[in-house]
């Protein structure tokens, strides 16, 4: 079986461990890391949670980290194009060979009778992959919620909490106090939390949970001097001061997300890691999150944005209001079954001048019939086209070359478009 042939195998079986859905609780990936043997014992982590902004914290943190010298890995969720996107070891997806090691690793502890749901298996492979490449320090981003997310297992040097909305109301609760318990799940007894919540409600919420486990908790707007400077950020904390940080991450809220990342490493420091500014300063100005108001296309020009949820559509609309210059905004709109569509359309539709409705070859993603008829209100102009290639092109023949085409609603609307639109870049995944 040639390399092509077995890395497709591994992927057809993990992918259908998803028919066992989304299971909360940690019995079954502790049973997984056993027989692993426990390849998280005795290693660096930090774990970035919240509801949104977690991947670009993570993501900011793994590349200063690398840039500071240390062998760095980095486990996030979902992938936009290639599954090996979620396990990056100093910025670069490991090999699909080392992708079909790791499962063979992971087969041979699955116990037949306790098959693990997909995530519990690939967070398993994610912290074997992190010991077996010796790494220094590996940023865990949570998959879901966090009290009973498969990453819960790792003791971390710092836990963080991004922000905290209202999602996955079927699995994490229908009110915000009952989204933050879950959150608040990742802290650990003595560990500092750092957090960005701005809720007076859930930071009450946290600062309770944090004086049980006795963890020293931090608050961003509390504990660490920050502001913008165009562009780039001021920060200082207890260790660190730096001016003018120039951030590779395009947008306003990831300005905040860089002071969360800040507040991170000057937690780091004060644990006794040596982290120069000169590295911090490289590592967020090289950054790169693919997905991320990410431009894709010019004349006209082609945004993509993985904004998956209400609060991430409204600082989408924010920063599209701020800082793009169009004639018109035409939106090319893919959304999960699961998300609540109508806030998410309420958010961001207001600007557009005309809204294609559409969907990825995703199981879980809505109908664009649907879709269309959860806008709450009128739009300037609309249609649906029910395949999102096809959706792409038409945004493309419609646009004039000052208008924008932006495309989001969920992140694997993003990669099935960046594949689309560059295959040469992004060579869809078989």
């Amino acid at each position: 079986m040639n390399q092509a042939t077995g890395y497709s195998r591994v992927l057809d079986e993990l992918y259908s461990l998803q028919k066992y859905g989304i299971k909360f609780g940690l019995s079954q990936t502790a049973n997984l890391l056993a027989g692993l043997r426990n390849p998280h014992h005795g290693r660096h982590f930090i774990h970035v949670g919240g509801s949104n902004g977690k991947g670009s914290v993570a993501c900011l943190l793994a590349s200063a980290l690398q840039a500071c010298g240390y062998n760095t890995g980095l486990f996030t969720s979902p992938h936009l194009v290639h599954f090996n996107e979620r396990f990056r070891i100093n910025g670069q997806p490991i090999p699909p060979r080392e992708v079909v090691g790791l499962h063979e690793n992971l087969r041979a502890a699955v116990d037949e009778r306790e098959p693990p749901t997909f995530f519990e298996a690939v967070t398993a492979m994610a912290l074997d992959c992190f010991a077996r490449r010796d790494t220094d320090i590996a940023v865990i981003e949570v998959g879901m919620g966090g009290r009973l997310d498969a990453t819960n297992l790792i003791t971390p040097l710092v836990s963080l909490i991004t922000n905290i909305s209202l999602e996955h109301r079927e699995f994490l609760g229908d009110t915000l106090l009952e989204v933050a318990g879950e959150k608040a799940g990742i802290i650990k007894e003595g560990i500092p939390l750092l957090t960005g919540v701005t809720d007076n409600s859930a930071l009450e919420l946290l600062r309770r949970s944090c004086l049980e486990a006795m963890a020293p908790m931090f608050h961003l707007d509390r504990d660490f001097a920050h502001r913008d400077h165009g562009t780039s950020i001021f920060f200082s904390g207890e260790q660190l001061h730096l001016d003018q940080v120039q951030i590779g991450l395009r947008g306003r809220h990831q300005r905040r997300n860089a002071a969360l990342a800040l507040a991170a490493l000057d937690i780091l420091v004060g644990l006794g890691w040596a982290l120069p500014r000169e590295g911090i300063e490289k590592g967020f100005l090289q950054a790169q999150w693919p997905g991320r108001l990410q431009q894709v296309g010019s004349s006209p020009r082609i945004v993509l944005d993985g904004a998956h949820n209400p609060a991430a559509m409204a600082e989408l609309g924010r920063t599209v209001r701020e800082e793009f210059h169009y004639s018109r905004l035409i939106l090319v709109l893919g959304i999960m079954e699961d998300k609540d569509a109508s806030a998410m359309l309420e958010a961001l539709t207001p600007l557009a001048d005309h809204v294609i409705f559409t969907r990825p070859e995703y199981p879980r993603a809505m109908d664009p019939h649907s879709l269309c008829k959860r806008c709450p209100h009128p739009l300037p102009s609309q249609e649906v086209v029910p395949f999102l290639p096809q959706a792409l092109d038409r945004a493309r023949n419609a646009a004039a070359e000052q208008d924008l085409v932006l495309v989001c609603g969920s992140l694997f609307t993003v990669g099935e478009a960046l594949s689309h639109l560059h295959p040469q870049d992004y060579p869809p995944e078989s």
